[in-house]
């Protein structure tokens, strides 16, 4: 998928292009081979622990927002942003898994403990944005995704 812009596309930048939702050639282009090494892992271990649970929808945000993957079932779970050589995951947190997260306070990485504290919170909670540049990084979204809705028991 070409993005047809006057200017050269900047880390961080949304992938725009209006003429229908990128495929996994158009990902990787975009968000880089490493970004979509993350990409490929989260997909597959929300298709591992919860197996029929979510069906992913590609939601398109405008020129602004371009193109997300959303898994959603009655509430969201996540929301992964291809962004130019950087992918990022946003998780809302309701007042429940806020809780959840204050019990482990002292347990997270100091860095998504800041992202946290950070973050505003809305009506419909607190809206994490976690860019996902390592196993670590990966590992986080992990835990908060498992922590907000742990996996149905395993067959």
């Amino acid at each position: 998928m070409i993005q047809h812009t006057a200017k050269l596309p900047q880390k961080g930048d949304r992938m725009i292009e209006r003429s229908g939702p990128p495929d996994d050639a158009a990902v990787h282009e975009w968000i880089g081979p490493e970004a979509f090494g993350h990409w490929t892992k989260l997909r597959d271990w929300i298709d591992e622990f919860y197996p029929g649970v979510f069906v992913p929808d590609w939601l398109y945000g405008g020129k602004n927002r371009g193109w997300s993957l959303r898994y959603k079932k009655t509430r969201a779970f996540t929301t992964l942003v291809p962004e130019y050589r950087l992918l990022s995951a946003l998780v809302v947190m309701g007042r429940a898994e806020r809780e959840r997260f204050e019990e482990r306070r002292y347990v997270w990485r100091p860095q998504l403990v800041k992202l946290y504290d950070e973050a505003k919170t809305y009506v419909d909670g607190k809206w994490l944005t976690l860019g996902i540049s390592s196993e670590d990084d990966l590992q986080d979204v992990v835990e908060l995704l498992t922590m907000k809705r742990p996996p149905p028991p395993r067959q």
